[in-house]
């Protein structure tokens, strides 16, 4: 995001907000952007045109459309599983995502496009911390016991650097004696893997005989440190009981100064103890205030309610932050998810991220979980649907992301149909097989009136390029009677000039469609006497050559032309018409303006008026 200059005083401050950017332009009037000294493009929704970021475009729209099929009469305990699985599948796509983009970010030579590449995943990244925790808080509503569990999870998750160090110190030559040793365990003590911690303290005490007492002591008190088991007999009192009467052994550990003699392990024992000014001490193992909150609370308040988390947030969020500093949004976004306030974290989010795709699809999820159902804008749309629109319109700008956005808007049942009416007229039409596409989304949708409006304007095109039979097919489908009167006769002066029909398929298959008027009747019937005079089915075609003369729905242009087809069947030895069809005949000539067509001969006229052919008339 660009920042916007200081406006002068007495000026002030205007913007255009469309679906992929922002303008920001400085005024004279209030609500006016004439006298505009700048125009400055705030944001820019640049990630759509990422086509590794399409990639979570596409794949959440199959999650977001499988979501909207979950029945609203299945009880809460059915439905609650469901929700958590697609969220799970939701930052599933998200992390896929996020690797991608990490190992092209490494792979890459041009040092703009890694920093670029870079900056996604570090968006990425934080929208995960964020999903995840209003996952365990609001979509899996842990409760007390399990809420820690679920909170270290999420901390071992996004902080997955002691891994990497942990794989550096165990493949040196002597792991004990490598400098980040005692980080590696310390780290694993404040994310409570505790198993990993005695493992890594093993090796230490084969190092010293004299002191191996001392690490037993340790990893005594490390493998009695009790966790809730959730699926267990033992109810919560049970375990927090059991869990003071370690934490008391451990504190009589440190007041006997078991560890007095290695200041490795009396810090190990403080921690356990959770002693604030150590665990302080740590801010760069910690790295985060929120993994100093899950720390504190994994050593001090393990059976810790939903309702108490806002107030141990808030402190640690206080101690661990120089008072000085201003929280970054994130922050403040977490902070929000601790204090339960859903729509705070929905708005910080919406302004610190650099699309809706977050949000949008955050929000709908929420919502399907009951836990929106309050919050409805002044506008008469809910949250869900408003970010849901927003959404949908930033794919409309992009020349393939569209067809994903019909389906956002398909379920937003306000104003999606409002919204898609209006994005799918402004879909450019580059090619016929997209044409295609848009128009059978309108049809599927019965929008009548955008169908016509598509089948129009490919039909005007495809007749600029003389493609008849296109230009035709769209009309048809458009049933446009007027511009089907004028392709038939186009089609009709090309015969005229050239003696054949193009586009013999289109024409032999009208069917019904040919009733759309009457010069495309006459084109399909007058096609159909060729066909049958080809056939050497002459009765038949005599009978429909003289029902196109006496219908009057032939171009006056077209009569003679009509008059010269009778011709070989009156030449023949055999009369294919009867008396009355010969004087219909005659009367038609004698109804003709005699201003010959191009294609009509004057040696045609006189053989047509021959009395032979007339004598018996």
């Amino acid at each position: 995001m660009q920042k916007i200059p200081a406006v002068s005083d007495g000026k002030h401050m205007g913007f255009a907000w469309g679906p992929g950017d922002i303008l920001v332009y400085e005024t004279l009037h209030k609500a006016s952007g004439s006298g505009s000294s700048f125009i400055h493009e705030v944001r820019k929704d640049e990630d759509i045109y990422s086509p590794i970021l399409r990639k979570l475009f596409n794949e959440s729209h199959h999650i977001f459309v499988g979501l909207q099929t979950i029945r609203e009469d299945l009880p809460s305990k059915s439905r609650k599983p469901q929700f958590v699985s697609i969220s799970k599948n939701y930052r599933s796509v998200i992390r896929a995502c996020m690797e991608e983009l990490q190992q092209v970010a490494v792979s890459t030579k041009d040092g703009e496009a890694a920093t670029q590449y870079g900056n996604q995943v570090s968006i990425l990244l934080a929208i995960e911390l964020i999903w995840n925790l209003c996952e365990v808080l609001f979509i899996d509503a842990a409760p007390a016991g399990s809420l820690l569990l679920h909170l270290l999870d999420w901390v071992r998750l996004h902080k997955a650097d002691v891994d990497e160090k942990a794989r550096e110190v165990l493949q040196s030559d002597s792991p004990a004696e490598h400098r980040d040793y005692w980080d590696v365990v310390v780290s694993y003590v404040l994310q409570g893997r505790l198993d990993e911690a005695r493992q890594m303290l093993m090796k230490q005490a084969t190092l010293q005989p004299a002191a191996r007492n001392m690490y037993k002591l340790m990893d005594t008190l490390l493998s009695k440190m009790p966790f809730f088991n959730p699926s267990g007999t033992q109810t919560l009192t049970e375990f927090d009981v059991k869990w003071r009467h370690w934490h008391e052994e451990v504190d009589r550990c440190l007041q006997d100064n078991s560890f007095a003699s290695n200041k490795h392990l009396e810090i190990i024992c403080k921690l356990l103890l959770g002693d604030e000014d150590i665990l302080l001490d740590h801010k760069e193992l910690l790295g985060t205030w929120y993994h100093f909150l899950v720390t504190r609370l994994l050593f001090c308040h393990p059976t810790v309610k939903p309702a108490e988390l806002h107030y141990y947030a808030q402190s640690c969020m206080t101690m661990f932050l120089d008072s000085r500093s201003v929280p970054e949004p994130l922050d403040s976004i977490l902070l929000a998810a601790f204090e339960f306030d859903i729509h705070q974290v929905i708005k910080d989010c919406s302004i610190a991220l650099n699309n809706w795709w977050f949000v949008a699809h955050l929000t709908d999820l929420l919502d399907h979980c009951k836990l929106l159902q309050s919050h409805n804008l002044h506008f008469g749309s809910n949250l869900r649907e408003f970010l849901l629109l927003e959404y949908a319109s930033g794919l409309f700008t992009h020349h393939s992301l569209w067809q994903l956005a019909v389906d956002y808007f398909d379920h937003c049942p306000e104003f999606g149909r409002v919204y898609l009416e209006l994005q799918i007229e402004r879909v450019p039409l580059d090619t016929e097989r997209k044409a295609l596409k848009v128009l059978r989304i309108c049809e599927q949708r019965q929008m009548s009136e955008q169908v016509r409006s598509i089948c129009k304007i490919m039909a005007m095109r495809a007749l600029r390029n003389n493609r008849l039979g296109s230009a035709l097919s769209w009309s048809i489908r458009a049933k446009d009677a007027a511009f089907a009167t004028l392709i038939s006769e186009r089609f009709l002066q090309d015969y005229c000039t050239r003696g054949t029909f193009s586009d013999l398929d289109l024409i032999d298959n009208l069917g019904p469609a040919m009733l759309l008027s009457d010069r495309l009747t006459f084109l399909g019937k007058y096609r159909e006497f060729h066909k049958l005079y080809e056939e050497k089915r002459f009765t038949e075609a005599a009978k429909l050559l003289l029902s196109l003369m006496t219908a009057k729905i032939a171009p006056r242009s077209f009569w003679m032309t009509l008059l010269t087809d009778a011709l070989p069947l009156l030449e023949t030895a055999r009369s294919w018409f009867n008396s009355i069809q010969k004087n219909q005949i005659l009367m038609t000539l004698t109804n003709c303006s005699f201003s010959l067509h191009e294609s009509v001969t004057e040696v045609d006229l006189q053989r047509l008026q021959k009395s032979d052919y007339f004598s018996s008339v």
